[in-house]
């Protein structure tokens, strides 16, 4: 089955534990766990040091990730992109939390993430 045919809850199905342990990950700066789900691209830019530096800085200025809600699903021609509203500790404001999924040789792999 193409899984870019799947309902809406099916995809957060599969989206949600991969974003779940991104922010663990981030929040625990463990550079191994945070790129698991990574495609070769992704992961080729995404170095230990990267990421440890964007985690030290965020949690810093906004604290850690907090309540998360979610917002739509835009699927393309080979991959979906999920979005949700995304609070940190330490500021009122709300974010955006991104996630695009792809297959790559029947795994879904990211292949963009970010949270502004």
């Amino acid at each position: 089955m193409n899984w870019l045919k799947m309902s809406e809850s099916e995809i957060l199905a599969i989206a949600n534990p991969i974003m779940d342990n991104l922010m663990q990950a981030s929040t625990d700066i463990d550079h191994e766990r945070h790129i698991r789900d990574f495609t070769d691209q992704l992961k080729a830019i995404v170095t230990k040091e990267n990421l440890e530096a964007q985690c030290k800085e965020y949690q810093a200025k906004l604290g850690f990730f907090a309540e998360r809600e979610f917002v739509a699903v835009f699927r393309k021609e080979t991959d979906a992109a999920i979005f949700w509203k995304q609070k940190y500790t330490k500021s009122n404001g709300e974010h955006i939390a991104f996630l695009r999924l792809i297959n790559v040789n029947g795994n879904i792999l990211v292949q963009n993430v970010s949270v502004t």
